[in-house]
């Protein structure tokens, strides 16, 4: 069969570009699955969607190719090239053409569209007439993606086309930021794009594209109160299991891009964090008749969260003291921005108290540390988040010297 630059199962390319050319950066004789050939053809698809954004290395395994794209030098993130490279049958886009041609003229139901197609377009052609089957699918399919609205006529549908989008220059702007700041940002893609964006961004994660169908299924879950069932794959002991959920909410880290889901597991009887770029598949499954449940559990469980990691369950205590002069309040300003379902108090005209019960306060250790300098007093029921700012300071004596604050 000779090479094809379409593909029709994204999971497949999803999982190559990830494990190869994303975290594993690997070699083409470390390919175990199938046949070095499938690596090949996998390979001149993926560098025919990302031209000028392969690079490779050398080492004594061999050559090693990955993904090398500055995202401040782009405008639009060339990922999403990978999800409009489907393939087709002859009937798809066949039947696209006669179908939008046939409802220009007006509302019509399955009937007139297979009458239509065999005694006008393909009248004086001998090719085979797709049957009624082929054209409702169709249709159904164009229903689906908006295209196309349907209502009963009696025992038939009939279709028509539905509003038309009114584009407008405010709408223009929105869609660009859209697609390349938010979640499903491939949908905005699919808008006419001329030029360069208005938008240019410091940090940003084209990784996330690869997540887009992970997503969608999660997000149609969840707006029919659904369960569902995700597969996960585990790169370090490469092996697939699979957990039955209930999806609450998403959690999107600002710092590493990493995107994760919070599911009430069903089998443990808690809630759960799941990487999106471990999960392999999602099934929807039957509907949730209590959801609110659910969602009530989330909120008590949110509450005392700091990151994604709920730690042993028990909480961490943490109080932090930080200096801020007369004419500093753009910190005041920050911690209450930054301060999550902590609590900030002045404690006198320079000092500012910062008080949290989390989970796991070691995840706080990151931004905690973006105070240095600042910081006159800091205890945690955890002694390991104040030995290690601890050590950072002294590390930090030992390299510079002076006096970075003390804790």
């Amino acid at each position: 069969m000779a090479y094809s630059e379409l593909i029709k199962n994204f999971e497949k390319v999803r999982s190559y570009m990830r494990d190869f050319y994303v975290y594993g950066f690997k070699g083409r004789n470390e390919f175990d699955a199938k046949s070095a050939r499938i690596y090949d053809d996998e390979y001149r698809r993926v560098k025919a969607w990302l031209e000028g954004y392969m690079n490779s290395y050398t080492d004594e395994t061999g050559k090693k190719v990955f993904i090398s794209i500055d995202s401040r030098a782009v405008f639009h993130n060339p990922l999403y090239t990978a999800f409009k490279t489907k393939s087709f049958t002859d009937w798809d886009i066949t039947l696209h053409f006669f179908l939008l041609d046939i409802l220009s003229d007006g509302p019509a139901t399955v009937g007139d569209c297979v009458q239509r197609i065999t005694e006008v377009y393909l009248k004086d052609f001998p090719a085979e007439f797709p049957d009624e089957r082929t054209v409702r699918n169709k249709l159904s399919e164009y229903e689906k993606m908006g295209i196309l609205v349907s209502r009963k006529r009696g025992r038939n549908l009939v279709y028509s086309f539905s509003e038309e989008f009114r584009e407008s220059p405010a709408w223009r702007d929105a869609i660009a930021f859209y697609t390349e700041a938010m979640p499903l940002g491939v949908i905005g893609s699919y808008f006419p794009q001329s030029g360069a964006s208005p938008f240019g961004f410091k940090h940003r994660y084209l990784l996330d594209a690869l997540d887009s169908e992970i997503v969608y299924d999660l997000c149609e879950c969840m707006n029919e109160s659904r369960a569902a069932e995700l597969t996960l794959f585990s790169r370090r002991k490469k092996q697939e299991n699979t957990h039955t959920v209930y999806p609450v909410r998403f959690y999107f880290s600002v710092q590493s891009g990493r995107q994760y889901l919070l599911g009430y597991h069903y089998r443990f009887r808690r809630p759960m964090f799941f990487r999106l770029d471990c999960l392999k598949k999602v099934k929807a499954l039957e509907t949730e008749k209590d959801p609110e449940r659910y969602e009530a559990y989330w909120q008590a469980f949110d509450r005392y969260l700091w990151g994604v990691s709920p730690g042993d369950h028990t909480l961490d205590h943490l109080e932090m003291l930080i200096h801020a002069g007369p004419d500093e309040g753009f910190i005041a300003e920050r911690l209450m921005r930054e301060k999550r379902h902590g609590t900030v108090e002045q404690a006198d005209g320079e000092t500012w108290k910062f008080t949290a019960d989390v989970y796991d306060a070691t995840e706080m250790l990151p931004w905690i540390r973006t105070f240095i300098g600042r910081i006159e007093q800091l205890t945690c029921t955890s002694d390991y988040v104040v030995r290690c700012l601890q050590d950072d300071l002294t590390a930090m004596n030992r390299m510079y010297g002076g006096d970075t604050g003390a804790v």
